[in-house]
């Protein structure tokens, strides 16, 4: 990660009628995932804005919870961290198998739920319980084979995002 500054995007930045898509590229290969502008406007534009940035070269994924979830994004490594904001939830996705969604701190410390600013995780199972509660704003349309490989401490060495 760079000693780059983080502002939190104050409004979206994306075509909600373009398609976009991000390929988080790992050491174990490439998760294509269809992001949804329409749904999550705020949500793509921040995955975006800190992917075209670099912030995510090089972070690792932290969590690894087998038949749940991989999640990264965090350039402490421990979960904790973050570029300094939150995002607006914007709540609506289901959380089908390859979801792509933000991390957020519990509803007691956010009633809000106001999403990670960066902390993002990929459901390796539906996971229904979620569903009303976090941020999804993609689906792994390629590569979920790779997700499922992925453990605690794997490297992300980029992500871009493409608009079509």
């Amino acid at each position: 990660m760079t000693s780059k500054t983080w502002q939190e995007p104050v409004k979206s930045a994306v075509d909600p009628a373009k398609k976009y898509t991000a390929i988080i590229k790992t050491g174990k290969g490439d998760i294509v995932c269809e992001l949804n502008a329409s749904k999550a406007p705020l949500s793509v534009t921040n995955f975006k804005y800190l992917a075209d940035g670099g912030f995510y070269n090089g972070l690792t994924f932290h969590r690894y919870e087998p038949n749940f979830v991989i999640q990264g994004g965090d350039p402490s490594g421990n979960g904790s961290g973050g570029p300094g904001y939150t995002i607006p939830a914007e709540i609506g996705l289901l959380h089908k198998k390859g979801a792509l969604a933000w991390a957020r701190t519990g509803d007691n410390v956010n009633p809000k739920r106001r999403s990670s600013g960066s902390q993002f995780y990929i459901a390796l199972e539906p996971t229904p319980f979620l569903d009303n509660q976090y941020t999804v704003f993609g689906q792994v349309i390629k590569g979920m084979d790779v997700a499922e490989t992925i453990r605690r401490g794997d490297v992300i060495k980029s992500i871009e995002v493409k608009a079509e």
